[in-house]
């Protein structure tokens, strides 16, 4: 089980922007591949036909599977580690499936509108955002990794 204070409005947006530069190299690959296939033209209705829309769907499919895999395998995406942020259950517990994929889309209308579902936690008695509260999870500040604290005694003491 993992415990800690809530999450602050500026540390997830922080989060959100550095995992927003590692998506934006992602979707360029991903795009780079669907050029590939339409010989350097847009993909776009007039060049791709309908497979414009399978290309719409994988850029939606690879964002949200990079916060599905991330959430379900450590609680934590790359920009979540660099600020020391990780999703849990409200027990404390590790995502299931069904929360994680509920957190995607509850996320994606909660910071869509200015952020109002996310600016939500300044009114919450617990301090989550509408999606965290919808979702029955929520976002924690954590500690050091596990590790480190002996890493330094360790050092301390040699």
């Amino acid at each position: 089980m993992i415990s800690g204070t809530p999450a602050g409005f500026g540390r997830r947006l922080a989060a959100l922007l550095y995992d927003a530069l590692l998506l934006a190299a992602l979707l360029m690959i991903f795009t780079g591949g669907a050029l590939f296939f339409t010989h350097g033209a847009a993909v776009v209705p007039a060049t791709a036909g309908a497979w414009v829309y399978l290309y719409r769907a994988g850029l939606v499919l690879l964002i949200a599977g990079y916060y599905l895999l991330n959430w379900l395998r450590s609680g934590q995406t790359l920009g979540m580690r660099a600020w020391r942020l990780r999703v849990v259950s409200d027990s404390g517990k590790p995502l299931a499936l069904k929360a994680a994929a509920l957190r995607v889309l509850l996320g994606v209308m909660a910071w869509a509108p200015a952020a109002l579902g996310v600016l939500w936690m300044y009114v919450d008695r617990d301090r989550l955002a509408l999606h965290d509260r919808l979702s029955k999870t929520r976002v924690v500040r954590v500690s050091a990794r596990r590790g480190d604290d002996e890493r330094c005694r360790a050092r301390q003491v040699g």
